[in-house]
């Protein structure tokens, strides 16, 4: 299915989506329709707005006008991304919106569990990931590597890295220097679009990721690099650190690091499975 142009079936009912902006984007008047029999959605929207003044004021904020692929051809349609497709079905009094209203609840009280509590964070999101089919040990490498990748942008936080866009460069600086690849690069070798890169690494990526990230720390506190040049040096040298171990590894064993291997269709621990049956 073309990434630009799918759609997500709800209790047999289609919603057309779009790709924008590195995320989904859903069809507004679908959304309304499926979860309340609306036969006209226009109005309804219209109706939603005026009884919801602060949906109103942060409508323009929420809705974003895309062009989306129709059986009449490409038009312009009012669509949400999953934070504004929430907040709608917040607004909407319908038994089938019910079920995703308990749900965010739910996941709201969890979060102020969680603020109470971290530990409860960090147990939830092993659950998490053992019920995507991961194993424990590659669960703990990737907690581990959390706590190392939380340990570094604090440290470029302390030394004047502020702007998502020079944190983004500073990793990228890492991952090519550590892999060859930046993020994005790694991401297309492996078939992944919005998913996370590091959740379908395997235990040596994983590993040298670490290796990377932990170096760069390292560094940047011995050297006091302060502003982003400085830390850019300092990701080159962290992630430098890791790619010739990689290539050690690789020269060694006969066998690439890096790979295409992902974990879309096969969960982890299926695939570790299938390496020790060969």
């Amino acid at each position: 299915m073309d990434s630009k142009d799918a759609l997500v079936v709800f209790e047999g009912q289609k919603i057309r989506r779009t790709w924008n902006n590195n995320e989904w984007w859903f069809v507004l008047e679908d959304i309304v329709y499926v979860l309340t029999d609306s036969s006209d959605p226009k109005q309804y929207i219209q109706k939603m707005k005026r009884r919801d003044d602060s949906l109103a004021k942060g409508w323009v904020q929420i809705v974003h006008t895309l062009a989306v692929d129709t059986t009449g051809g490409m038009q312009k349609m009012n669509c949400v991304n999953t934070e504004g497709a929430f907040r709608i079905i917040q607004s909407i009094p319908s038994p089938k919106a019910e079920p995703f209203k308990r749900w965010l609840a739910k996941v709201g009280y969890e979060r102020v569990q969680e603020i109470e509590d971290p530990e409860l964070a960090q147990k939830r999101m092993k659950e998490i990931y053992k019920s995507k089919g991961y194993s424990d040990e590659w669960i703990e490498k990737r907690v581990r590597g959390i706590a190392i990748r939380d340990e570094l942008t604090d440290e470029w936080d302390k030394r004047g890295i502020k702007t998502k866009t020079e944190y983004s460069i500073l990793t990228a600086e890492i991952s090519k220097a550590a892999f060859g690849l930046t993020p994005g690069e790694y991401k297309k070798l492996k078939g992944l679009k919005q998913q996370n890169l590091r959740d379908h690494m395997n235990d040596l990526e994983l590993i040298f990721n670490m290796l990377g990230e932990a170096s760069t720390t390292k560094i940047a506190r011995n050297k006091d690099a302060l502003g982003f040049d400085e830390n850019k040096n300092a990701a080159k040298e962290g992630g430098t650190v890791a790619g010739v171990a990689r290539k050690e590894l690789e020269l060694r064993s006969g066998e690439k690091v890096v790979t295409q291997e992902n974990y879309l269709n096969e969960p982890e621990t299926k695939k570790r499975l299938g390496t020790k049956k060969k």
